[in-house]
């Protein structure tokens, strides 16, 4: 598996994807680099959220590739995910969890166990500013508490990539 030694932790190259007749993505590239802030900007229909979709492995591309730390996302597709965190636009959180419980949930999707897991949920409360809020219901916080929950969830692993939607 490849271990990346460029700094680049992102790269699309040719990316096409198609539906049908319909062409959401054609010949897409570009890189992020280690520590780079990256972002989409463009009309509905652009084909922002389908290049999420293909980079975080929720969908195949038509054409082209897609490396995370120098591993291609079809043929690592278990490894790159590992690696990612992912927060989507619409977050699915449980709203009949308390945010320690979803989060102790999060963490052990994610592998984490023991006291490796009770000390990333403290980092990751303390990270987001949800200490106080541990012992509350997801579902009654504030939209913002729950995008940093979302957040808190994504964080968890400390992926080397990081993608909002």
């Amino acid at each position: 598996m490849g271990v990346q030694t460029d700094g680049v932790m992102l790269e699309v190259e040719g990316l096409s994807k198609s539906f049908g007749p319909v062409k959401a993505l054609q010949d897409l590239s570009f890189q992020v680099r280690r520590g780079d802030v990256f972002g989409f900007l463009g009309p509905n229909g652009a084909g922002k959220t389908t290049t999420m979709r293909i980079v975080t492995c929720f969908m195949p591309a038509s054409a082209g590739s897609v490396k995370v730390a120098g591993m291609d996302t079809r043929e690592h597709d278990l490894e790159v995910r590992r690696k990612i965190g992912y927060l989507p636009e619409h977050n699915p959180l449980y709203g009949d969890m308390t945010v320690d419980e979803y989060l102790r949930f999060a963490g052990r999707v994610r592998g984490l166990a023991g006291d490796t897991l009770t000390r990333r949920i403290g980092d990751m409360c303390e990270t987001c500013g949800l200490t106080a809020m541990k012992g509350r219901m997801v579902g009654r916080l504030s939209k913002g508490f729950r995008q940093r929950v979302g957040l808190a969830q994504a964080l968890m692993h400390d992926p080397d990539l990081l993608i909002f939607d």
